[in-house]
């Protein structure tokens, strides 16, 4: 089933045209992965599911996008309720320089709950979800930036969690962790499946082989081909394609 939906997207950054003509199907429960080199409309693309591209000025977008099938650029479409629903983690760890609890909490809060029963039941969840509760059950009031950056990680997923979205996007979330991280931050990834649906930005081909059930190859603001992660690396169906994966280029 279709988690979003994307149709014919076109992005504009005043006069530079940096998405052309987009369309894909983002499945449900499903982990997507867009690959490509450097400044190819990746990460623009995965910004647009979430609006986070509003705050830059003289962006432009047109085409939909849909979530459940509703256009979540309709005006009427609440962006607080977007984010909630469509949760993201970037590509630096990025906790707040609070505790870990608060960090977790952070969300929930602003969403209104305020009994500490329920947000601590929140905050072990997420933690667990994020698979760290073990490591950081016994400093939940150290401060979130003292602990390694593949914790911090796994603390910003477990903040992006905890408001119970059912998209998570992820803009190359292992490229500042080291290979030890990197491998947990995969096998949750993987785990999360079951419950999110899942897209991943990545510069790492290697990750999206084994991750992704999906794969988007963008190449100058365009999706050259999107499909099957095993069919796209195995007998990809453009020549572009070939050449990204087999390093001739990118």
């Amino acid at each position: 089933m279709n988690k979003m939906e994307i149709k014919k997207v076109d992005l504009f950054y005043g006069d530079f045209h940096a998405l052309k003509n987009i369309s894909m199907d983002i499945q449900e429960k499903e982990i997507t992965a867009f690959i490509g080199p450097s400044g190819c409309g990746k990460s623009t693309m995965l910004k647009s599911l979430n609006r986070m591209n509003d705050l830059i000025p003289n962006c432009k977008i047109t085409g939909d996008i849909l979530l459940d099938g509703k256009d979540i650029y309709d005006p009427k479409y609440d962006i607080n309720t977007l984010r909630k629903r469509v949760g993201m983690v970037f590509q630096n760890p990025n906790p707040f320089p609070i505790s870990i609890y608060d960090n977790v909490a952070y969300g929930p809060r602003t969403h209104g709950i305020k009994n500490k029963a329920q947000l601590d039941e929140i905050v072990e969840k997420s933690l667990r979800g994020a698979a760290i509760w073990d490591e950081v059950k016994d400093k939940l009031k150290q401060n979130a930036t003292e602990v390694s950056g593949g914790q911090q990680q796994r603390i910003c997923i477990a903040r992006a969690l905890a408001v119970e979205p059912e998209v998570l996007l992820m803009d190359e979330p292992t490229s500042a962790l080291d290979p030890i991280s990197t491998l947990k931050i995969e096998e949750l990834v993987q785990d999360l499946k079951n419950e999110y649906t899942i897209i991943i930005v990545t510069h790492n081909m290697q990750q999206a082989t084994r991750v992704s059930d999906k794969t988007g190859f963008f190449l100058n603001g365009e999706v050259i081909e999107f499909g099957e992660t095993d069919k796209i690396f195995s007998v990809p169906q453009d020549k572009r394609t070939e050449d990204y994966i087999t390093g001739r280029f990118g």
